[in-house]
């Protein structure tokens, strides 16, 4: 187990992240299921670890992010600019630099 975990809704999004981080840090997907005791089965294992929610600027992103907020209130919520609307679809280097400013260690050649 990590000390740092990202929850974020899809696999596309886990692999658009993955690459970037230059640090240990488990990404774990919600696939769209959003209720208290599946985020709780997904989270359980990380107890005590830094939980960051990185999910899409739309109603199903919001939704998990309210939902994260009630149940785990410790959570750092990173960000998307709605024009990028998703994580998978946001530049590489707008995603680093959101990681960063979160204390997520990031490969130097996506701040270049």
């Amino acid at each position: 187990m990590t000390d740092k975990v990202i929850i974020v809704e899809g696999s596309s999004d886990r692999k658009r992240l993955a690459p970037l981080l230059d640090e240990p840090v488990d990404i774990i997907c919600t696939n769209g299921t959003a209720s208290p005791t599946r985020i709780e089965e997904l989270l359980e294992p990380y107890e005590g670890a830094d939980i960051f929610a990185f999910f899409d600027a739309d109603r199903s992103g919001e939704k998990l992010r309210a939902l994260l907020r009630r149940e785990y209130p410790e959570a750092r919520h990173l960000y998307t600019d709605r024009v990028y609307r998703e994580v998978a679809t946001t530049p590489l280097r707008v995603l680093a630099e959101e990681l960063l400013s979160a204390n997520i260690e990031i490969k130097t050649e996506f701040l270049l």
